[in-house]
Order: structure tokens, then C-alpha cells, then sequence
């Protein structure tokens, strides 16, 4: 089968085509044809760094998919070959679904919604997940709560932006103008130009603050919350101090990395099907241009999610 490989960490020049035999499923797991794969930064990150992985081989990189179920391992229940199936398999592990065929355990794959289609569907998993783990599983948004949300029109933000409106929050957003009226429409009730304004000093009293950027904006953000509020930070290396500056003040931070949650999943299918969660599609490009998605992604400036096509 074909998927994309590489021979050294370095920079998006380094994907390449490769042919690889293709995966059997094991016990308790399936083989999906993988009909569309997400591209997220944690996909890049582990091909400059090697990622968790630190100095191992090369990973095979993608962890959103969108697919058909070809075959099933033994002691499968859930589902049979023919389904339609999305999700974020093995994550925090690699799962390699930058490929034409991927293995999953069952259990980390919900069906996909009829109403999406497979690069609607694969732009969901990981970026709903980490705003869904977020948001309702660490900070437990509530009605009537203020949620700021930074880099509110990325692939994780824009997603969670719509959680915590399905959750009855007040959300607030920091993103470039040229983004706003995007962020408006998908129910932001404020949403702040940072490159024209503090939003340390432009908001208050916010219960949950959603830290997507890390740097400076996490003890930046410690400043816009009310008692008792909490930063939940998806990219800080300098969590303990973060988190010793915010106990001296009366708050709350902490450090989050998205786990595999069928339970997660089934929520945002659910969403999805509704109407009330919707993936932006930044573009859509064939498997081959894996590169070139890597170079958009990195350049900071999508709104949404990238998806590479792999099957009609």
C-alpha cells in the first residue's frame, strides 16, 4: 500500500511516498481504508523532533482518520466490515494514517455521522477531542460560565469555540480581525484582535481560559480569570511554574494532552450530527502533497483543519 514515510527528522521536504506492506488487525482491532486523514501540529512537531518518540526512528506520521472498515481481528464486536468509521487511534502512540490503510483498536473509532463526509469526518478526532477533553472532562464548563479561547479560529479553537457554546458558556476568542465575523458565525460572543490589543487587558472575569499558544499567554492568561478560575494549557513547557504562580493568586492551571476516548468521540459525533460542531475545512489535499500540507500548517495562518485525501 501507499503511505508517507521518512528517512530523517528535518523539515516537511523529508515526507516522501513509500510502499509498505499493508497492516493486519490484531485482536480487538480493524483495518480501515482510510478515506481521509486530518493534519494536525502534533503531525509536524513529530516529524522536526520525532515527538514523544524523542531520538527513535522516524514515526509514521497521522493520527485523525476518516475510513471504511476492511476487515476485523478476532474478539471484534463493535463493527464489520463496511462500516464507516472515524477517530483518533492509539494516540498518544503513533498510528500512521497517513496511509492507505491503518489499523485501530476498535474501541478508539466511533461510526461517522451520514451527514459528513470522510474529509469533514477526519478533521474532527483529535482537534474535537482535545477541546471536548478540555473543556468538559478537566474543566467541566458550565451555562452561564465565560470561556476565553485563544487562537479561537485554529483547528483546536474553532472546534472549541462550538463545545463551549454547546455548553451554554459566554465565549470570548482572540484571533486577527480578518477572522472575527468567521468566529462570530460559529457563536463567539467577543472575540479580540491580539495583535492590536491585550486581552489581559480586555477581558475579565473568566471562569476557564483555553491556552492553545503557550509562552507567555498562559501566565498572561492568569490575569483575565475571576477566583478560582482555571487555565487548561494544551502547549506549555513551563507547567509547574505556571501552575505555582497561579496556586499563590487563588487559581488554577494545568497541563492536558488529549488521550484516545471512545467516550469523547461518541459526544462529537452526536455534535456533529446535530449541526451544533462543524470542522472548517482550511483545504484539502491529495496523500502525495503531504509536504505541502505540512508547509500550510506551519505557517500558522489556517483557519481550520487541513485533511489529506487518500481513497474516492
Amino acid at each position: 500500500m501507499r503511505a508517507i514515510g521518512q528517512d530523517t527528522f528535518g523539515g516537511p521536504e523529508v515526507l516522501k511516498v513509500v510502499e509498505v506492506e499493508r497492516p493486519e488487525p490484531g485482536p480487538a482491532e480493524v483495518l480501515v481504508r482510510v478515506h481521509a486523514a486530518g493534519v494536525n501540529p502534533t503531525d509536524w512537531w513529530h516529524r522536526a523532533t520525532g515527538g514523544l518518540a524523542g531520538d527513535a526512528a522516524p514515526v509514521r506520521l497521522g493520527w485523525d482518520v476518516s475510513g471504511v472498515v476492511e476487515a476485523v481481528g478476532p474478539g471484534v464486536t463493535l463493527f464489520q466490515p463496511g462500516d464507516e468509521v472515524f477517530g483518533m487511534p492509539r494516540q498518544p502512540l503513533p498510528a500512521g494514517t497517513y496511509a492507505e490503510y491503518v489499523t485501530s483498536p476498535a474501541r478508539h473509532l466511533v461510526r461517522k455521522p451520514a451527514s459528513l463526509t470522510h474529509v469533514q469526518a477526519a478533521a474532527l478526532p483529535l482537534a474535537a477531542l482535545t477541546a471536548w477533553q478540555a473543556l468538559v472532562d478537566t474543566a467541566d464548563v458550565r451555562p452561564g460560565q465565560r470561556v476565553l479561547i485563544h487562537a479561537a479560529a485554529g483547528g483546536v479553537g474553532h472546534l472549541a469555540v462550538q463545545i463551549a457554546k454547546s455548553r451554554g458558556a459566554y465565549v470570548i476568542g482572540t484571533a486577527r480581525a480578518a477572522k472575527h465575523d468567521f468566529l462570530r458565525g460559529l457563536g463567539a460572543d467577543e472575540v479580540v484582535d491580539y495583535t492590536e490589543t491585550d486581552f489581559a487587558t480586555a477581558v475579565g472575569a473568566i471562569d476557564v481560559v483555553l491556552d492553545t499558544i503557550g509562552g507567555d499567554y498562559g501566565p498572561r492568561s492568569l490575569r483575565t480569570l475571576r477566583p478560582g478560575g482555571l487555565v487548561v494549557s494544551l502547549a506549555s513547557p513551563a507547567e509547574a511554574a505556571l501552575a505555582a504562580e497561579a496556586r499563590e493568586l487563588g487559581l488554577r492551571s494545568t497541563f492536558m494532552v488529549v488521550e484516545a476516548d471512545q467516550a469523547g468521540m461518541r459526544e462529537i459525533a452526536a455534535l456533529a450530527e446535530s449541526g451544533r460542531l462543524r470542522a472548517e475545512i482550511a483545504t484539502a489535499l491529495p496523500l502525495e502533497l503531504a509536504a505541502k500540507a505540512h508547509e500550510i500548517g506551519e505557517a500558522g495562518r489556517t483557519t481550520g483543519k487541513i485533511v489529506l485525501t487518500v481513497a474516492d
